[in-house]
């Protein structure tokens, strides 16, 4: 039997997205950003978190989300890309969600061509639709080039 999909959900206007639960460090509520100059709009600036310097970004813009309103349900999904940290702001992110492999629909037409290259496929979980994202190549692009600049290494365990 093929294991359930396990992926963080989180929220972005009325849509829940999901991401591999693998992909993610760590959900942090959104601290005080400092902003980086000439950073392209997606780019929010960078954070400190325990001593690391990590770039953010926000993903509502990226998903052009227009209303932007700081929330204190705002969370930033810590993931991990290329062995570099990198903050995702969304709207909400709680659950880790299970999802039955047969309950996986592949993204098929309903995506634009080009933008659906980061959607992996829709989950049905209890009557709710979970849009399955591939963090790698949605920041596959000029502005994660920009991204990378700003970020650390991190420390590989020896």
């Amino acid at each position: 039997m093929e294991k359930d999909l396990q992926v963080v959900g989180f929220r972005i206007g009325n849509e829940t997205y999901g991401v591999r639960i693998g992909a993610v460090r760590e959900i942090v509520r959104v601290p005080e950003i400092t902003s980086v100059p000439s950073a392209p709009d997606l780019i929010e600036g960078v954070i400190n978190l325990r001593g690391k310097i990590i770039p953010v970004m926000d993903l509502r813009k990226r998903f052009g989300q227009t209303q932007i309103q700081p929330d204190k349900k705002n969370r930033i999904l810590v993931v991990e890309l290329e062995n570099k940290l990198i903050g995702l702001i969304v709207n909400a992110a709680s659950e880790v969600l299970k999802i039955p492999p047969s309950e996986i629909e592949a993204p098929g037409s309903v995506f634009a061509e080009g933008e659906s290259a980061y959607v992996t496929g829709v989950g049905k979980l209890k009557g709710r639709l979970i849009i399955l994202l591939d963090i790698s190549k949605l920041l596959h692009r000029p502005e994660f080039k920009r991204l990378e600049e700003a970020a650390e290494p991190v420390a590989t365990a020896k």
